[in-house]
């Protein structure tokens, strides 16, 4: 482990959790909470996002072949809920560790000020010792702001309380240049800041119990890397994985972070469901903003203004050809943006320090 590590997001996935025939696998649960609470004990802060409520729920009751789908989940996972988490506590209780249960959807990070209320109530909760276990709330989300799967979500908190680790806990050791499954295939150790394309070795498959697969997985761990998390894909079902963590000694896919990002670019960074309309800017511009220079965005590199925004809101770049690169917070509204196209010595429409590029997604 990184010395200087002091906060990690550990995301435990729906297959971890699992049973082949579907049942809750209670004592890999056990064991983890062990695993985590070595952790505390080692002086590192720990946030649990958990999948396996709709697995607890199917234990807990039975549909029909043809029951709506999304009536079942949102079913399954409300009883389901309430044992996964009634497990969590009576476990961590057992290691003198109290628990809070967050549920949360995407709309709960619409905006910066309520950004900021649950990165407040987190950090409280941390404060007084307490491990936070983070869930999406299945039962009232829509598919429309359904987050990705629990990686997405835990991408998003590691960048909300400003984590220095985030460890996703799934079914295999980490990405292969293969199938898993194959003896011959390799795995890969390191995802380095400027390492070419690695999504050509991913099955994009989703798991049997999760709505995500690997390549989600290798999304959300390239931006929370490139926000300057370390990031780890690992192999949940072995035994001691996160003390093997501890120890260095772990086998996985480790993703190199770039340089931290202030927490105001992390927010917009996972805004894009929210942006508001977007400008196009010109090739000149484009070049400026991914140069090495500290660059805010001027009215003068852009060529068009669609949709209407109002000042702070999230807005999305695009280059000439339709490219999305970035997301910014606008410094004022879409009608004087539009006034200002092209005009020199103006205001930024988006401050450099509430500019966000997509560079390091392209993988």
């Amino acid at each position: 482990m990184d010395q200087a590590a002091q906060l990690a997001v550990v995301k435990v996935g729906s297959n971890v959790l699992t049973k082949n025939d579907g049942t809750p696998d209670k004592e890999r649960m056990a064991s983890l909470v062990k695993q985590i609470v070595f952790l505390r004990e080692k002086g590192l802060q720990v946030v649990l996002v958990s999948s396996g409520a709709v697995a607890f729920g199917r234990k807990a009751i039975s549909f029909p072949d043809k029951s709506e789908s999304v009536v079942r989940k949102q079913v399954l996972a409300s009883v389901g809920q309430i044992e996964l988490i009634r497990s969590y506590k009576e476990l961590f209780l057992q290691e003198g560790y109290q628990i809070a249960q967050i549920l949360v959807t995407k709309e709960d990070f619409r905006d910066r000020k309520h950004y900021l209320n649950m990165k407040n109530c987190l950090t409280g909760l941390l404060h007084h010792q307490v491990i936070p276990v983070i869930n999406e709330n299945d039962a009232v989300a829509v598919t429309e702001l359904m987050f990705t799967d629990n990686d997405e979500l835990a991408s998003l908190v590691a960048a909300m309380v400003d984590a220095d680790t985030l460890i996703l806990l799934t079914n295999v050791d980490g990405i292969f240049k293969g199938h898993p499954d194959d003896p011959g295939s390799e795995l890969i150790e390191k995802v380095g800041r400027k390492m070419p394309e690695v999504s050509k070795y991913v099955s994009t498959a989703k798991s049997a119990f999760g709505r995500g697969g690997m390549l989600t997985k290798m999304s959300m761990a390239k931006k929370a890397a490139d926000l300057g998390i370390h990031v780890y894909i690992a192999n949940g079902k072995r035994d001691n994985i996160l003390m093997d963590f501890y120890h260095k000694r772990l086998r996985a896919t480790y993703f190199e972070p770039e340089r931290i990002k202030h927490n105001q670019k992390k927010w917009i960074a996972h805004s894009d469901n929210y942006s508001k309309g977007e400008v196009i800017i010109n090739e000149g511009a484009k070049n400026a903003l991914f140069s090495r220079q500290v660059t805010s965005l001027l009215p003068v590199g852009i060529i068009a203004v669609n949709g209407d925004f109002s000042k702070g809101e999230v807005i999305r770049i695009m280059d000439a050809q339709g490219e999305k690169i970035g997301l910014g917070k606008a410094e004022y509204g879409a009608k004087t943006a539009t006034e200002k196209i092209g005009l020199n010595n103006q205001k930024p429409l988006v401050h450099y320090d509430y500019l966000y590029l997509f560079q390091n997604e392209n993988i």
